[in-house]
């Protein structure tokens, strides 16, 4: 089994329980969780958007299978709750993206690990650091604006 962390986000319908749903569905299906963040807030993107702000979290487990597998699961997850690729950075029910698999460097067409810009994302890294201290780093080298604006929502 390989560790992985996976970043949920939603900004439409009600993610917080979308986001409890979707888990489950995770570990019915070879995911074993081990932690998961809390929740937080982070304005959609791009700015002036006009959609409403997002919600964010991240999960620490094992996976039973490799990373292609788990995008598929992950990809077959998003699409149960109504996800709907249509335009880059468009409003989602759910978003499920791999972050890290073990320590694997990927990069295909399909998938790419560590996911190449969780570096750049507040929304990302502040759940991330809850988990793993050595995301804190990253964190303090982002914009003072994306800290601020990323939240914190609560528990699931």
């Amino acid at each position: 089994m390989t560790e992985t962390l996976i970043a949920f986000g939603g900004n439409l319908s009600n993610p917080k329980v979308t986001f409890r749903i979707a888990l489950d569905e995770l570990c019915e299906r070879g995911f074993h969780l081990r932690r998961r963040s809390g929740l937080w807030r982070s304005p959609a993107w791009p700015p002036g958007s006009d959609q409403p702000d997002y919600l964010n979290a991240v999960v620490q487990g094992h996976f039973e299978s490799n990373a292609k597998d788990l995008l598929k699961l992950l990809q077959s997850i998003e699409n149960r709750h109504g996800r709907i690729r249509s335009v880059p950075n468009a409003a989602r029910t759910l978003d499920l993206d791999i972050l890290t698999f073990g320590d694997d460097v990927l990069k295909t067409e399909e998938l790419e690990v560590p996911h190449p810009r969780m570096l750049e994302r507040a929304f990302v890294l502040i759940p991330a650091s809850e988990l793993q201290s050595k995301w804190l780093r990253y964190v303090q080298r982002l914009p003072q604006a994306d800290i601020e604006a990323t939240r914190y929502a609560g528990p699931w």
